[in-house]
């Protein structure tokens, strides 16, 4: 059954190469159902307007015949003008969809079309509403956004300020570290020394400091 659907669709053209499995065979046969399904449905939608067309041209002949054999009307017989007031009415027939060309379908039609309007209008207007209250708070945002982005950028130039003083700081501390280490290391040397010379005790740093304190 696939394979005669693929050859009805492909006509003269050659079926394209499938690989041809369980699966494969299972997805395309429910494709051709549904394809058939919808060939019924378009067929029945074809055969019901040929009916409708039958029908209208049937009526189309029959007040044609009326027209022209009652009262001895017909397209030919009509003025400028009146043929340009009934091509008119058609159109707006056709444009509001009304079944007949009475006024009050012409007025139940334009009634119905200028509610749809009115509805349209009020929810443009709400959209409108919505657009600007969106828009208003996406500027408000990207306000922020720019303020935020500028403030980061501030805190990272204050940020790498403080690094460069505290790199400075650490340096100048290291360097007062090793210098008081170098001082310390050079009054013992010089304190070994006068002791050698034969300095009283007492009047070393360390004992003057404790005498001191």
């Amino acid at each position: 059954q696939v394979t005669l659907w693929l050859k009805k669709i492909y006509g003269d053209v050659p079926v394209p190469e499938y690989e041809v499995n369980e699966r494969t065979v299972d997805i395309l046969y429910e494709v051709m159902e549904c394809n058939e399904e919808r060939d019924k449905d378009v067929s029945l939608l074809i055969e019901d307007m040929k009916d409708r067309a039958t029908k209208y041209e049937a009526e189309a002949e029959y007040w044609r015949s009326i027209l022209e054999e009652s009262l001895g009307l017909s397209k030919n017989s009509l003025s400028q003008e009146a043929t340009a007031a009934l091509t008119d009415l058609v159109e707006s027939a056709i444009a509001l969809e009304v079944e007949d060309t009475s006024l009050t379908s012409f007025y139940c039609a334009i009634n119905h079309m200028t509610s749809e309007l009115l509805k349209t209008k009020s929810k443009n207007r709400e959209m409108e509403l919505k657009l600007k209250t969106l828009t208003k708070k996406l500027t408000s945002a990207l306000t922020l956004e720019k303020q935020l982005e500028e403030d980061i950028k501030k805190i990272k130039e204050f940020q790498e300020a403080e690094n460069a003083k505290a790199t400075i700081r650490s340096k100048n501390l290291k360097f007062l570290e090793d210098k008081s280490e170098d001082l310390k290391i050079r009054i013992m040397d010089a304190e070994e020394k006068l002791v050698a010379t034969g300095l009283d005790q007492s009047l070393t740093h360390e004992a003057l400091m404790k005498s001191s304190e």
